[in-house]
């Protein structure tokens, strides 16, 4: 359910706000209740803050290139220690803390945001960006005892 609530804007803020709606593909209304509600959670979840991404407006850790799903996506290999996810990022314990927390108060918008990040693969960019080239970094290193063993190649001689 939800509520009508009447504010006054000045003109200039209306007409950042219709800026803003058009941009979204919303209304103004729909712009107005998307920017409470993520100053809501912004001061609900420390380090919390949203920005504009291809995906659309998401989450992200204050400070930091990373969105909150992309910290979870890595904590998911550290069975979702914040102090083993803190060490690999070389961040501090509490910033993917706060990475936890919002994830666990907002479960589904973390995983639809996952799910979209995982249904990229070499076919679907070839799709939208005809123009990409698809590489894999092999790795050239020699493997095996033998490989240790090997003794160097003299400098050719001129």
């Amino acid at each position: 359910m939800s509520l009508v609530v009447s504010m006054r804007l000045k003109e200039p803020q209306m007409n950042r706000l219709r800026r803003l709606a058009r941009r979204l593909g919303r209304t103004p209304s729909e712009a107005g209740a998307l920017l409470i509600e993520e100053a809501l959670r912004q001061t609900e979840f420390g380090q919390i803050v949203f920005r504009d991404s291809p995906a659309g407006r998401q989450a992200y850790l204050q400070g930091s290139g990373l969105a909150v799903w992309e910290v979870i996506d890595v904590a998911s290999h550290y069975g979702m220690d914040p102090i083993r996810t803190a060490r690999h990022l070389h961040w501090p314990d509490e910033r993917v803390k706060a990475a936890l927390n919002y994830a666990n108060a907002f479960p589904e918008e973390i995983e639809i945001a996952r799910e979209d990040n995982a249904s990229y693969n070499p076919e679907a960019v070839l799709r939208m960006l005809p123009q990409a080239t698809v590489f894999s970094a092999a790795d050239k290193r020699p493997r095996g005892k033998s490989a240790s063993r090997r003794k160097p190649t003299p400098p050719a001689r001129s």
